[in-house]
């Protein structure tokens, strides 16, 4: 195979050499043969003398010249071989200049099976009137989009200039200019961005359909088909107010706009940060509100993650952990509940669990730091770096004087390398170098163990559990009823609880054996929870189901997994169905009907879930 870099072991790329600084993108969306035809400009700094050649990841993109942007003439370049995941080394030979910089102009277009984009037709939508394009490139997916540096570790400005027909919204992870009328043809717009921060490639994002928004504040609109617009800007009204707590956290907003898009169900995720332009799954609208944490956590990576940014997947914890970590701490102040935070942090820690023994089997992907050498990070994907990154912090900021002490840390260390992409040991440098009055405490943390070993955390935080003791109460008290004594419990025992309470109650029934059917039909008479719209608590209530083997539940299994494409929900259900031998063929053939509907990455994991592959 074609040696990948020593710098980043899921990218071509050799940006030490020869770095792209700028990116300029020229397209057309055509959804007829669901492509993106066009050109890329990309401007390049030789960072060594003698560099001769520029390197790019690509996957499955058609190249049909490449020039020197400023005098047309044409370089020669050549294609490796196509390695799967990682795609295929672009290798541009620069043209003979005394200059260390040259922009190259690359003539492309994506590929149907183009893996960053999902084109949805049009019955596909909520308002069925026109076809729908949305992009996930996280994590190395950007290549099959453009021709680029598809690295974290190198960050770069960008601007767009993109046609599509009038009746479609174009949106993209940049600042919104003015669109232009087609100059040949009336039917099209040129939709036109501008991102001035530098980002890597994987926030590269765009998006195409019938849109239409509302102003949820000063620097806010929620986009999303009409059918839901209304329910959307009630659902995020409160984005401003964590935006402002996010920057009492972390230092000043620097993006600009920050809108949020409310995509169709197929969306894999539960949120992507893609910059000025989050987008978020629809499952999100409860009606109350109780999931907006969600837009809390991609708030937060507008500082950790998109500000400082991991230099590579194996370092993907200092993404993900710092946003759960400073996600969690906004959420508690909008409660005005530290308890809340803790609550918050205890239901994460059971949620790894059975991540790490269930799903992962404690095997090398459960390391905070993971080699992936030769591995799609796709493949790697969990909520590891996630939970087990926030718990190492907590656990920090328990050594290093508690919030108020570690929460300045927390704005130095984003101040510090704001714009950069760096690793775990120079966060670990920073840290000695930021406590130097607690290097005794600091060297006391088994640092090894934590980054290298498998398994579950080091240690486990001593939780505020106030909020918890209650759900373990009621969960209990169901446990270990006889089938005589079910008419202790009524309809009240749910009315005390939270909807995020209600979650954690149905959570820890779900971690114990199966409750037998006779007490499942009797919860559902009692709290009627198969009329709960809240996805989390339908979810968690869906397994509990599955798990006592109650047949009436698999059509509403199916519908849930069938109606939205989140993988958070789709892949424990599907596994939990592979799981029972009677439901094992209906999951599969229900698989196999709708995976043509899916977005790519739910698909390929999900046919691994089930053993089809």
């Amino acid at each position: 195979m074609t040696a990948l870099s020593p710098e980043d072991p899921c990218s071509f790329s050799r940006p030490d050499e020869c770095k792209v600084t700028n990116l300029d993108l020229i397209l057309e969306v055509d959804f007829d043969s669901r492509k993106l035809c066009g050109y890329v400009d990309l401007s390049v700094q030789r960072m060594k003398d003698g560099v001769q050649n520029l390197i790019l990841d690509t996957r499955d993109v058609s190249i049909q010249k490449i020039t020197d942007a400023d005098n047309c003439q044409e370089l020669k370049y050549t294609l490796g071989e196509n390695t799967g995941s990682f795609g295929s080394k672009l290798e541009v030979q620069l043209p003979v200049s005394s200059s260390t910089s040259n922009k190259v102009r690359v003539h492309y277009e994506t590929s149907p099976q183009c893996t960053a984009l999902q084109w949805l037709r049009p019955e596909q939508t909520a308002g069925k009137r026109q076809p729908y394009l949305f992009s996930q490139c996280q994590a190395i997916h950007a290549r099959s989009m453009v021709p680029c540096q598809d690295t974290p570790a190198i960050k770069v400005p960008y601007t767009a200039k993109v046609t599509a027909p009038r009746d479609i919204t174009i949106l993209m992870s940049a600042v919104r200019l003015e669109p232009e009328p087609h100059p040949s043809d009336s039917c099209k717009l040129i939709h036109q961005f501008e991102q001035k921060v530098p980002i890597p490639t994987y926030l590269i994002a765009i998006v195409g359909g019938d849109l239409e928004s509302r102003t949820i504040g000063p620097r806010s609109k929620v986009w999303t088909e009409k059918e839901m617009v209304e329910e959307a800007a009630k659902e995020f009204s409160e984005t401003e107010k964590m935006i402002q707590t996010a920057e009492a956290l972390l230092g000043p907003y620097i993006w600009g706009q920050y809108d949020l898009l409310v995509l169709p169900p197929s969306f894999p995720y539960g949120g992507m940060e893609n910059p000025c332009l989050t987008f978020v799954t629809p499952t999100l609208l409860a009606g109350d509100k109780s999931l907006a944490d969600v837009v809390a956590h991609e708030i937060s990576h507008s500082w950790t993650g998109n500000l400082v940014t991991n230099r590579n997947w194996e370092h993907f914890w200092l993404n993900e952990g710092h946003t759960m970590f400073v996600e969690r701490k906004i959420t508690a102040r909008l409660h005005d509940n530290e308890a809340f935070r803790q609550f918050l942090a205890m239901g994460g820690a059971k949620e790894l669990e059975e991540e790490i023994e269930v799903v992962l089997k404690n095997g090398p992907y459960t390391r905070l730091i993971p080699d992936l050498k030769g591995v799609d990070p796709d493949d790697a994907f969990s909520i590891v770096p996630y939970e087990k990154g926030f718990t190492l912090l907590f656990y920090l900021e328990t050594l290093l004087g508690g919030p108020a002490v570690f929460e300045k840390f927390l704005k130095a260390y984003v101040e510090k390398f704001k714009q950069q992409s760096i690793d775990s040991n120079q966060w670990k440098d920073f840290l000695y170098s930021y406590f130097t009055d607690k290097r005794e405490v600091l060297d006391s943390v088994e640092w090894d163990k934590w980054f290298y070993d498998q398994g579950m955390p080091l240690v486990i935080p001593k939780y505020d559990d106030s909020l918890e003791v209650p759900c373990k109460q009621l969960s209990q008290r169901w446990s270990s009823a006889s089938e005589n004594e079910l008419d202790q419990f009524n309809p009240g025992d749910l009315t005390s609880l939270t909807s995020v309470q209600v979650r954690e109650f149905l959570a820890l029934l779900v971690e114990e054996p199966p409750l037998s059917l006779t007490k499942v039909l009797k919860m559902e008479e009692l709290y009627n929870l198969n009329a709960v719209r809240n996805s989390e608590v339908r979810f968690r209530w869906l397994r509990l189901c599955i798990k006592a083997q109650w047949r009436d539940a698999i059509p509403r299994v199916l519908d849930f997994v069938n109606e939205q494409g989140r993988m958070k929900f789709v892949r424990p259900l599907y596994r939990d169905l592979y799981g029972w031998e009677e439901a094992r063929p209906i999951a599969i053939q229900n698989f196999q009907t709708h995976k043509g509907e899916m977005h790519n990455t739910t698909a390929t994991m999900l046919a691994k879930d089930l053993k089809l592959t």
